[in-house]
């Protein structure tokens, strides 16, 4: 049997001793830790690594706790938190909770109750995820047109008018399901790839050309050439559902990834 790979908790708490007191209890609940004292340590972080779940205190030298989350959320960096604070007032855990914390819990608390309410917020967000073919697509999502066919998140398949259906990867649905949600314009490499794949994504942008050509090919195969997503050079792509295969492209556009 594979070994789960252990969760990656990142500690945001100014309290030195209270962190490492924490980072030895979650270390020895088999969860791996990084602390942070400052929020735009934490920040810096997030924005270039993942993270399975962030203890956040609320109070903090240099940005409060509430305001570095609504930051977060901002940018779209969704990782779970669970808020670690002083005040038990109800209108505190309220604000949090309203601002998309996970959890809310109040010192002092024990390294046991820490824990369970990690392993809660942890296995609703793995259970939240279930659904998800891509970051932007889930198989409980309604079927669209596309270029003349029919995608279907559901079977994974692009259903041509001639009552072929040709099967799909995760990707490739991904990205035909951004792309039909943003018609008539550009759309970069760097957006397409985090909608896609997810904002802390390793991918380079020839590969994401790589998943472009395999769609064309898909469409060519069924006499259904892509006349209407074009390469715009430099910069990513663009699709226009109104466009028809007799018209030409933009001078300095390319119809082939």
């Amino acid at each position: 049997m594979v070994a789960r790979p252990k969760p990656l908790i990142l500690i945001v708490e100014d309290d030195e001793a209270l962190a490492s007191a924490i980072q030895q209890h979650l270390e020895h609940a088999g969860m791996l830790t990084q602390v942070y004292y400052r929020t735009a340590h934490a920040q810096r972080f997030l924005q270039n690594n993942f993270s399975n779940l962030m203890l956040l205190d609320v109070t903090l030298p240099d940005q409060d706790g509430f305001s570095f989350l609504e930051e977060l959320r901002r940018n779209e960096i969704a990782v779970p938190t669970i808020f670690l604070t002083g005040n038990d007032s109800e209108i505190s855990k309220v604000k949090g909770l309203e601002i998309g914390a996970d959890d809310y819990v109040t010192k002092p608390f024990s390294a046991a109750e820490l824990v369970a309410r990690i392993n809660a917020v942890l296995r609703r967000a793995e259970s939240a995820g279930d659904n998800n073919v891509t970051k932007n697509v889930r198989v409980t999502d309604d079927p669209f047109a596309f270029a003349g066919a029919e995608v279907n998140p559901n079977t994974m398949t692009i259903n041509f008018p001639n009552g072929d259906a040709e099967k799909i990867g995760r990707k490739e649905l991904g990205i035909l399901a951004y792309l039909n949600s943003n018609p008539k314009s550009i759309i970069t490499r760097k957006n397409l790839i985090h909608s896609v794949w997810g904002l802390h994504a390793d991918i380079r942008s020839r590969s994401l050309d790589q998943y472009i050509v395999k769609i064309r090919d898909i469409f060519s195969r069924k006499d259904m050439p892509l006349q209407s997503l074009r390469t715009i050079h430099g910069i990513g792509y663009e699709f226009d559902p109104d466009e028809t295969i007799s018209e030409a492209p933009p001078v300095g556009v390319s119809q082939n990834s």
